[in-house]
């Protein structure tokens, strides 16, 4: 990114504010993924200057352990019902499911991973907005009975009129995600009473420091926070840990991540910890988060215009095709747990 040439590494406000204000805002859901990339890596390099973690940069740990949800896309009652069993089985203790597909799956997959994982489990479902205000009043009618966290994004992004009256006229909490990825689309929805739920991301905010600034504007309000996963790989994997871990209203409830949908990483897995969980961030300065070789990173497949399913034929990527030496193993794989148990962030 050109315009960060000549900035130094503790300039990350400076940079966001000369991107969006050079012209880029008409673009600007697609400036913030490249301005993420730089500014997180600013931050990183401000830490290591400074020999301090990212969370002791931004006030400290408030928590010492991170909640994963374990996420769940697979359009079949059965084997989605097998799949929540299988990750509670691992560890998992709060579930996260796209629907969407049709109304009549909407209700059927829901009762299916509600039965399966029993009903004192945090269950939410994520509509990626497919849903009319009609539909998404007779929907939620429906999902009542199912003790919901949240319905994610159950309207168009850029309806907060529609979602602010959604939640005047139904039970359900509404958390939206793809209408709050930058700090003023979090303000619009405080505004508006879009959300009982926020969901950031880094890479939609466009940088670490506006998800903690959109997170306090939240918390001003008193509305929670979580972190929306769009299949980061592992150095932001432990940015995250360092958001989550440093913002006192955020992230009561569990992050999103599809760490298991991953063929491969960018970063060497690290040691597993004791109590069963998954490592802190595995470096002490900075993001974290050991590189190795440079090389492309598959996600598993899946059907066009369908949801991700691991039961399809080629959902796991040929490692031959995978560039580089020998492939690593799976992050995070260990003997009795995976990604999405109970993360220990350990504090210096």
């Amino acid at each position: 990114m050109p315009l960060a040439i000549g900035k130094g590494v503790d300039q990350a406000e400076h940079l966001v504010r000369h991107v969006l204000g050079a012209g880029y805002y008409h673009h600007k859901r697609a400036a913030v993924m490249a301005l993420c990339a730089v500014e997180m890596a600013m931050w990183d390099a401000l830490g290591k200057h400074a020999g301090l973690p990212l969370h002791r940069l931004w006030g400290g740990a408030y928590r010492s352990e991170i909640d994963f949800a374990a996420y769940l896309f697979i359009n079949d009652t059965g084997r989605v019902a097998e799949a929540a069993r299988s990750f509670a089985d691992r560890g998992y203790r709060s579930f996260k499911l796209k629907i969407g597909v049709d109304e009549p799956s909407d209700i059927a997959l829901t009762r299916a991973v509600r039965k399966a994982v029993g009903d004192a489990v945090p269950l939410r479902v994520d509509v990626n907005g497919a849903w009319t205000p009609g539909t998404a009043r007779r929907q939620c009618a429906k999902l009542a009975e199912f003790d919901l966290s949240y319905v994610e994004q159950p309207l168009e992004l850029d309806d907060l009129a529609g979602h602010a009256d959604l939640r005047r006229n139904q039970s359900i909490p509404i958390a939206l995600d793809e209408s709050a990825y930058t700090l003023a689309d979090v303000g619009n929805i405080v505004r508006m009473g879009a959300a009982d739920v926020i969901l950031l991301d880094p890479h939609e905010a466009g940088g670490l420091w506006q998800c903690v600034k959109a997170a306090a504007v939240a918390e001003s309000v008193g509305i929670p926070v979580t972190l929306h996963s769009g299949g980061e790989l592992g150095i932001s994997q432990a940015a995250y840990l360092h958001l989550a871990a440093s913002i006192p209203e955020g992230w009561s409830i569990s992050i999103d991540t599809e760490h298991d949908y991953l063929g491969d990483d960018v970063i060497a897995p690290a040691s597993p910890s004791t109590a069963g969980g998954l490592p802190s961030p595995p470096a002490p300065l900075g993001v974290g988060g050991r590189p190795v070789a440079t090389r492309p990173v598959s996600r598993r497949a899946h059907r066009r215009g369908a949801p991700p399913d691991p039961q399809a034929a080629g959902w796991v990527p040929d490692q031959a095709e995978l560039a580089g030496n020998r492939p690593l193993p799976r992050a995070g794989t260990r003997r009795g747990g995976g990604i999405g148990l109970r993360l220990r962030f350990v504090c210096p």
